[in-house]
């Protein structure tokens, strides 16, 4: 009997190697890079790998359980699909594919405003319930009609990115001059040539731009539109008082995400939110702010006792996964992993990111000496390799 076809990629970066051979370059670049220098888009997996385990023997490691919930829904394991832009550009309707991916193993999906796929499009096509990412515009009438599209097509909770006021400067777009769907540059068309698959993928989908904005924000009829739309939509004079107004118009689950700082998270928790996602947004907004690893326990010593605490960037293995619940994390995200998985095989490989991570972190759970996600603290970390409230790794 011949083997899966999928069985030699055996972890995320087999999927990364896979998806860069598959996806065009400017789509590859836009998910796996960071802005300017891009160290903290490579300090978020670093720092994970300086946190040692301590390894246990002769416990009883039968019955192992990874699942819990997140925000009050019940999880497979810790993990949910984290809100990436374009993910319809690593393969076609991969927004669609994804969620599927996500509904038929167990954990939510978050749909970006920048997707490809709308709001009704993944509505439509999964049949369950997911969650919506909100970006704050500029146009709060704009606003109010994605929070209502959500809420039409039965989100189950809204995820506010509160780090993305200003537009990080991530040098490879620029260089790419990356654009959805992409210009038929001669550069772009010898790139396209190389990569059939995706190609086909896209001439098979009428889904080739931002289709939560084309035709619903006032003026954004077509490509040019959008582009002038976005580059002046994004709302630098994002509040606290703009969170509550949000709170308020939803009604429902809140999520807030992008908080690195201690007294933010405070003013986060204080708006009466559901939960908090540590994250630098992958290292594509601040370069230099701390790992998003780093930035955990500061957080969870903070409001760890009053709201839900999840983390965001650097999450490749389930090893990462075991490490952030440790240090406090009720959940993680994971973004560039899937998107990798989805660039590399579609829905199916999306499905086996999510298989890789869920074995890694169950074997190295029992090898921790532990048999159930909720009873793993900082003990299954060797002392002095792990960050803490007041020290960073």
């Amino acid at each position: 009997m011949s083997a899966h076809p999928d069985s030699a990629l055996c972890c995320v970066e087999d999927m990364r190697v896979a998806a860069r051979r598959r996806v065009p370059r400017m789509f590859y670049d836009y998910a796996d890079s960071g802005s300017w220098t891009e160290s903290t888009y490579r300090a978020n997996e670093a720092d994970f790998q300086k946190i040692k385990l301590r390894q246990r023997v002769a416990v009883d490691m039968t019955n192992r359980s990874l699942r819990t919930t997140m925000a009050g829904e019940s999880v497979a394991m810790p993990v949910a699909i984290a809100p990436t832009g374009l993910t319809g550009m690593q393969h076609a309707d991969g927004e669609i594919l994804a969620a599927r991916a996500a509904k038929a193993f167990g954990i939510p999906f978050t749909l970006s405003t920048m997707s490809i796929c709308s709001i009704e499009d993944v509505a439509e096509h999964v049949k369950a319930p997911f969650w919506f990412q909100l970006y704050v515009m500029r146009d709060r009438s704009f606003v109010e009609n994605l929070i209502d599209r959500a809420r039409a097509a039965g989100c189950s909770a809204l995820m506010v990115t509160l780090d993305l006021q200003i537009l990080g400067q991530r040098h490879k777009d620029v260089r790419n001059a990356m654009t959805a769907p992409p210009k038929l540059t001669l550069r772009n068309l010898l790139n396209l040539a190389t990569k059939p698959a995706w190609c086909a993928g896209m001439l098979g989908t009428k889904r080739h731009t931002f289709r939560n904005i084309v035709g619903h924000a006032k003026g954004v009829t077509d490509l040019g539109s959008l582009g002038a739309w976005t580059a002046e939509q994004f709302d630098p004079q994002l509040n606290w008082e703009s969170i509550a107004w949000i709170k308020r118009y939803w009604g429902g689950k809140l999520i807030l995400k992008g908080v690195l700082d201690a007294e933010d998270a405070r003013m986060a928790a204080a708006c009466g939110v559901d939960a908090i996602v540590v994250s630098n947004h992958g290292g594509r907004q601040l370069d230099g702010a701390l790992s998003s690893i780093n930035a955990l326990p500061a957080i969870v010593d903070a409001v760890g006792d009053q709201v839900e605490i999840w983390m965001d960037g650097g999450v490749r293995s389930g090893q990462d996964v075991l490490k952030a619940v440790a240090l406090g994390a009720r959940g993680t995200l994971i973004g560039r992993a899937f998107l990798y998985g989805l660039g590399a095989r579609g829905e199916a490989g999306v499905s086996r990111v999510l298989e890789i991570l869920k074995k890694e972190l169950d074997v190295t759970m029992a090898l921790c000496g532990k048999r159930d996600i909720h009873d793993v603290d900082a003990s299954v970390l060797v002392p002095g390799t792990y960050p803490t409230a007041d020290r960073i790794v």
